[in-house]
């Protein structure tokens, strides 16, 4: 997993982008929409550098919001007007729960909000009246795996190895899956697995995983790196059938791209992500990093003394990981924002 996330080096990506807009963005108002709102979103960056807690939510939610309206027009599947952003698409409600209780909700598919429009580009679900929890989103970031908000069991993101891969041909693909909780490792069956992968669409499609012995039953073979991080070895069948272009035993490539197909990238790493209800699908990284931002920025913005509690290292225990958060997303949206707009725009 990486550790140095190249945030100038995506700065860098972006602004050189402008003199030659990708995708959609390369004429007309589409053009001047993407070199502006990318100007607009680095600057509001770099503002949310220079601020604490109190307000950085704010500058870095509208960094995020701007960065969308790029991405929009920089869409191949965004024809006529559709690429045009109206409102935020996304609600926060549940000031007076607890934390990880605030509710957040989207506009219905279709509509022109930012959310719901960038959601629809990256084949990422909205989820209209019935809310997600704020710590159901939280649990969705990668970085946010060593900070829970709540002993609650978590779904987090399971971390797969690309190089696991290998390059020899075989009709399995087969890879090391990460982070594995505590919770099934201890419980060591294959029934609590089973039960644990049913949030894990993909990975519960899979063929075969190693077991600690011989036999349909034995139970599954996992390693323990650190609290929380076990791991282990799965097997999925590679697809067959016409148009899948494999007529024998997968090469590396083949095989590769097909856990690239099951997954999603988070700045050059690959996750399987859980489907909460009511989801019908994976939540794409940016989305959740944006849901959660709006929700920060709303409290920010219209509960400043409930914020101000928050984020106090001395009465707060979401103090440490909200500060992470923040310092988190100026370092890590760059590139994930750079690496959306190569997605949409190719």
């Amino acid at each position: 997993m990486r550790s140095d996330f190249g945030t100038d080096q995506a700065w860098e990506r972006l602004r050189a982008s402008r003199s030659d807009p990708p995708g959609r963005a390369n004429t007309g108002s589409r053009r001047k929409t993407y070199s502006a709102a990318l100007e607009q979103a680095q600057q509001l960056f770099q503002a949310a550098a220079v601020v604490g807690p109190a307000t950085r939510p704010v500058p870095v939610f509208y960094g995020l919001s701007q960065a969308g309206r790029a991405i929009a027009a920089a869409a191949w599947s965004l024809k006529g007007q559709d690429w045009r952003l109206d409102s935020h698409g996304i609600k926060t409600t549940g000031f007076h729960l607890s934390f990880p209780d605030i509710e957040i909700r989207t506009d219905p598919p279709g509509t022109q909000g930012s959310f719901v429009k960038v959601s629809e580009v990256l084949d990422s679900p909205v989820w209209e009246t019935n809310p997600l929890r704020l710590e159901d989103v939280w649990d969705l970031l990668p970085p946010n795996l060593r900070y829970p908000l709540t002993t609650r069991d978590r779904l987090t993101p399971l971390y797969v190895d690309e190089a696991s891969v290998g390059i020899h041909e075989h009709s399995l693909l087969t890879a090391y899956v990460c982070n594995i909780p505590d919770r099934v490792i201890d419980a060591g069956t294959r029934e609590a697995l089973a039960e644990f992968l049913t949030s894990y669409p993909a990975v519960a499609r899979h063929e075969s995983y190693v077991t600690t012995g011989p036999g349909p039953q034995a139970p599954p073979e996992y390693s323990r790196r650190l609290p929380g991080q076990g791991e282990m070895t799965i097997n999925w069948q590679m697809p067959q059938g016409a148009g899948t272009g494999f007529d024998g035993p997968a090469t590396g490539a083949e095989r590769r791209a097909y856990l690239r197909a099951m997954t999603r990238s988070y700045a050059g790493d690959r996750y399987f992500l859980p489907v909460h209800p009511p989801m019908k699908r994976e939540l794409h990284p940016l989305m959740a990093w944006w849901a959660v931002l709006y929700a920060l920025s709303m409290l920010a913005r219209y509960q400043p003394a409930v914020w101000g509690t928050l984020i106090s290292v001395d009465n707060s225990q979401h103090a440490v990981p909200i500060e992470r958060l923040l310092e988190r997303a100026i370092n890590h949206l760059p590139v994930l924002i750079a690496d959306t707009i190569t997605e949409v725009s190719t």
